[in-house]
């Protein structure tokens, strides 16, 4: 029997073409080597074969800024790190270059790559390596075991470096001497090889505006140190000499906007570097740089600004005269920047008597500076004309006696007579919306009384087609009759069905209810006779029985 083997088809062949397809376009666009493997946030470079000869960078339009780790090994032909290479990577953490032949790292070689934490560059054939390479960076951890460096000044600064760093294992690190003999590294010592040190003359720099002052800073160290200056943001015109020692730097004309900058002297060497800073304090004389008319928040507020060293002392002044500050006009200093105080002059609740002219007065030791501001809160009551103030939104009375001896009290209004005011005015409102509440439920009432209400409380329902006609009158009608004609009456029956009083009611349960005849209608606990009256209902004399009126 024949036997038979699936054999993969066409469709796996293509899926494998694809996968390849894919991961040779992501390699290209990455710009991966061939020797290395690489994603979004790594680039491994282990394969010896066929091997790297310098730093992988992007290529194209790659790019590098996610990468934050590469781990180079086993690239014998990788000699070097240069200038800008490693800076394509800016978000580096971790670097690691292993087992391969580097030889030279660049003075500005991670100058861009900020935020490096860790870096290893063991067992490579480093023999120098200069701390400029490494100073401007936060490291943690900095490995450099089984390199042959030579027993030299310049690689003093990873002695001091490892002096500073707590390991828990300490790093074997060696030199080579000029008998070629390897020494610790912890135990070399190197003469005229020290770090330098810088001192200023002066840690207390103050100097009052527009005058000149002059700063030295003396430095030691072997070899000698090189000298510079910082002085960043410096606006005042200055000069310095740093060819001799100690160095000097000259600041003329000092403006106040540079007090509170720091200035710094740095001496450096190729053991390492040493700083020392001072801060400039500038004196000068207020000047009040911002002031504005009132704006209502929470309370009334005249916002400005006045630059002064020493902290001016401030006062305020109504219409010429001194302003006695209270818990409802006072001064308030929000914000200080260095020299700079940013405030306001708080008002609770100001009324048309606060109007007026207001001035800042800013004093201290070097002179003093006044501007003026003119203030409207709100207009004289009955004028119609003014800001219109809501007097609940402050809780304070504002009186005149904060302002000194400038206004009259005999003319003094309150926010409490406003809201006082405004209270009687709501009560009032109250008052006339209920009374004509009541006058409508009243008028309801009525309406219905009027239309339900045609139901005598006599037990009696009188027909549709009577009206206008009171059932008083008619009692009073049939009793004038029978006066006259005798003591009872009767209805006639031939045509009762016109009558109006047909359709009263007679079935009454009470004991007396038989006497007095049919013909009688029982109001309370008495039966009247009752006859209906022609002159009301036109019936005419001929229509009624003859003997109505019997005894």
């Amino acid at each position: 029997m024949m036997s038979w083997r699936r054999r993969p088809g066409p469709g796996l062949a293509r899926l494998w073409g694809l996968c390849c397809l894919v991961l040779g376009c992501w390699r290209g666009a990455l710009g991966c080597p061939a020797s290395c493997r690489c994603s979004s946030w790594r680039i491994w470079c282990a394969e010896p074969v066929p091997g790297i000869a310098s730093f992988p960078v992007p290529q194209g339009s790659a790019d590098g800024d996610n990468v934050t780790e590469i781990f180079i090994a086993n690239q014998e032909k990788l000699e070097s790190i240069n200038d800008n290479e490693v800076g394509f990577y800016v978000g580096l953490k971790n670097l690691t270059v292993v087992d391969s032949g580097l030889r030279f790292v660049s003075r500005q070689a991670f100058a861009k790559n900020i935020n490096l934490q860790y870096i290893n560059l063991s067992r490579n054939k480093l023999s120098s390596l200069s701390k400029k390479s490494f100073h401007h960076l936060g490291l943690s951890d900095l490995i450099l075991v089984d390199n042959p460096f030579k027993c030299s000044c310049e690689i003093m600064w990873i002695k001091k470096f490892q002096e500073t760093k707590f390991y828990t294992e300490t790093q074997d690190l060696y030199c080579i001497d000029d008998n070629d003999k390897r020494t610790s590294l912890m135990d070399m010592k190197i003469p005229n090889c020290d770090l330098p040190s810088a001192n200023l003359s002066n840690y207390n720099i103050t100097v009052v505006e527009g005058r000149s002052i002059t700063l030295y800073c003396d430095t030691t160290g072997g070899p000698p140190p090189n000298v510079s200056w910082v002085l960043t943001n410096l606006v005042s015109n200055h000069e310095s000499d740093t060819s001799k020692n100690p160095a000097s730097l000259t600041i003329k004309n000092v403006s106040s906007m540079d007090s509170g900058l720091w200035i710094s002297c740095v001496a450096e060497n190729i053991v390492g570097e040493d700083q020392a800073s001072a801060e400039l304090t500038v004196f000068f004389a207020p000047n009040i740089t911002f002031i504005e008319s009132p704006t209502p928040d929470h309370h009334w507020c005249i916002p400005f600004t006045v630059k002064g060293n020493p902290k001016p002392t401030l006062q305020w002044f109504y219409e010429g005269a001194i302003l006695n500050e209270s818990e409802y006009i006072c001064t308030k200093i929000h914000v200080i920047n260095q020299s700079e105080y940013h405030g306001c002059l708080q008002l609770d609740n100001p009324t048309h008597l606060n109007n007026g002219a207001y001035t800042l007065l800013a004093k201290n030791e070097y002179g003093e500076d006044e501007k003026r501001v003119d203030a409207h809160f709100m207009s004289v009551p009955g004028d119609g004309s003014g800001p219109i103030v809501d007097p609940d939104v402050y809780e304070y009375e504002t009186t005149p006696n904060d302002l000194g001896d400038t206004t009259n009290n005999s003319n003094q209004i309150t926010s409490t007579d406003v809201s006082n005011k405004d209270n009687e005015d709501s009560i009032t409102v109250y008052v006339v919306v209920g009374i004509a509440a009541l006058v409508c439920t009243g008028l309801v009432i009525m309406l219905i009384i009027l239309k339900f209400g045609r139901h005598s409380k006599f037990g009696m329902k009188v027909h549709d087609e009577v009206k206008g006609v009171g059932l008083v009158d008619q009692i009073w009608l049939s009793l004038q009759d029978c006066d006259n004609e005798g003591p009872s009456s009767v209805i006639s029956n031939d045509d009762d069905s016109a009558s109006p009083l047909h359709h009263i009611s007679n079935g009454s349960n009470t004991p007396s209810s038989s006497e007095g005849g049919p013909d009688a209608v029982i109001i309370g606990m008495t039966k009247i006779p009752v006859i209906e009256n022609p002159q009301y209902f036109g019936i005419t004399n001929n229509q009624l029985k003859t003997d109505t009126c019997g005894n």
